[in-house]
């Protein structure tokens, strides 16, 4: 449901088939991302001269991964929401069959009403100073596949006191220093996490793994989402999560031995061999990895993920949701209900000794698939667009109190503000504060707008603005 998948059924500017949009039409340019022009003009792959439908090679930090974020980011400034936000209104709801992709964000190229080329478009500031305005690679570690909407992680096997292998991914560490070296995002709010049950134990092995205390994940369940009846489809009528932790998981790891670092180290399989994993080549078995992986290979070390998109401060966001600390919310994030998640404290924000930061969830936002201001859970459970379009506060490069727990804000626009047309896209975490100060956003059932006590681990990946 919250996928960032692109079906490249749609057309392009000027109505050429798309399938990933790039910042300019020559030749030359594209060659300079690493990307060739097909048919058309129809440009291929960023990271590939072929076309396998996976990415399976162990990460690659080449230099043109930047120049390719651009061409995403090019693609999703629509996202951002640059047009009125006051006039939107719903359209006719029709579930769509497949994600929209990048057609309902694609913008008209940078050159409309100048008097210049799109060619005299320089590069990104971004590319000066990472803190401007651009895109910007933050979960270094793994090799962004921007048509796909995947990202590839290095694959790790750690193993439980009783020798059961553990199959896990490194997003986020309080350790800075690593945090540098491995490509993973720094946050310091996680050591915060670290009270009763909030954080797994592991022991550092002389081969180099990692020995886990406690904490499984059955992957078996099969996810069960129904909608609500009538013309509400959120909250839904069935939501049962396909992976479950049991009630010592939690994502975050403390290797006690070695400096006593927080990593954010997410199950994506459990108590199975590499040889049953081989799904290289993608379909893989869900009954044993995560739900959103889309293949895993052992023998090369890696894991593809699928990735969602959001905001942060009015600029579009690459992340992946892996665990939520409520059954609910991991059928509708397509995570693993980590139960241990709820021993941290959320409504704290950015207070003193606080691990996490706010995520902002709208329930009834606009609806339709074509609507260019489509957003929230009624319409993401209806199957269109991208995914619900969730806003996060603060992320690496933006702001200084990124945590990869993300307190669930739940806001509800009231009747009065759908009557007055008031009802549009949010992007911004201060622009949804000052809606819900003004009374347009509530929490549900009309409460007061806060925390709904439910915890999200979605690590950042790529900031596209």
């Amino acid at each position: 449901m919250t996928d960032a998948r692109q079906d490249g059924s749609g057309a392009g500017l000027a109505g050429r088939p798309m399938r990933t949009i790039l910042p300019r039409a020559d030749h030359a340019f594209r060659r300079t991302l690493g990307v060739a022009a097909g048919p058309g003009n129809r440009p291929v792959r960023p990271f590939s001269e072929e076309e396998p439908t996976m990415t399976h090679a162990r990460p690659n930090r080449g230099t043109t991964r930047l120049a390719a974020l651009f061409g995403l980011a090019m693609a999703l400034m629509l996202v951002a929401g640059l047009g009125n936000p006051i006039a939107a209104q719903d359209a006719t709801p029709e579930p769509a069959a497949e994600p929209a992709g990048l057609d309902e964000v694609a913008p008209a190229p940078a050159s409309v009403g100048t008097d210049i080329p799109l060619t005299y478009f320089g590069p990104p500031p971004s590319e000066v100073t990472k803190e401007l305005v651009g895109p910007v690679e933050l979960l270094r570690a793994g090799e962004i596949d921007m048509e796909a909407g995947t990202v590839t992680l290095p694959l790790y096997r750690g193993q439980m006191t009783d020798g059961s292998p553990v199959w896990y991914i490194l997003t986020d560490t309080t350790d800075e220093a690593n945090a540098e070296a491995l490509g993973l995002n720094h946050s310091a709010k996680l050591a915060y996490a670290n009270v009763e049950g909030g954080v797994r134990q592991a022991t550092l092995q002389n081969d180099l793994t990692l020995t886990f205390e406690a904490g499984a994940v059955d992957f078996a369940p099969e996810a069960r989402l129904e909608p609500g009846a009538g013309e509400t489809p959120f909250p839904p009528a069935v939501a049962e999560p396909g992976s479950v932790g049991d009630a010592a998981y939690t994502p975050l790891v403390q290797i006690s031995n070695a400096g006593g670092h927080i990593y954010n180290a997410p199950i994506v399989a459990y108590g199975v061999e590499a040889d049953r994993l081989g799904f290289c080549d993608g379909n893989p078995d869900h009954s044993l990895v995560h739900d959103r992986v889309v293949s895993i290979c052992p023998d090369e070390q890696t894991v593809t993920l699928r990735m969602v998109i959001g905001f942060s401060f009015a600029r579009p966001v690459f992340y992946v949701s892996l665990d939520a600390s409520d059954p609910v919310v991991a059928t509708l994030e397509t995570s693993t209900h980590a139960p241990a998640m709820a021993n941290i404290q959320v409504g704290f924000d950015d207070g003193a000794f606080s691990a996490v930061e706010r995520l902002f969830v709208t329930a009834n936002g606009p609806t339709g698939a074509d609507n260019p201001q489509r957003q929230g859970l009624n319409s993401a459970i209806m199957g269109e667009g991208t995914g619900p379009l969730n806003v996060f506060g603060g992320v690496p490069t933006i702001a200084l109190d990124y945590s990869p727990m993300w307190d669930l804000n739940l806001g509800v626009w009231t009747q009065e503000a759908i009557d007055a047309g008031y009802r549009s896209r949010l992007i911004d975490e201060f622009q949804i504060l000052g809606l819900a100060e003004q009374g347009h956003l509530t929490g549900p059932d009309g409460g007061p707008y806060g925390s709904t006590g439910f915890i999200v681990n979605c690590p950042i990946v790529a900031r596209l603005l």
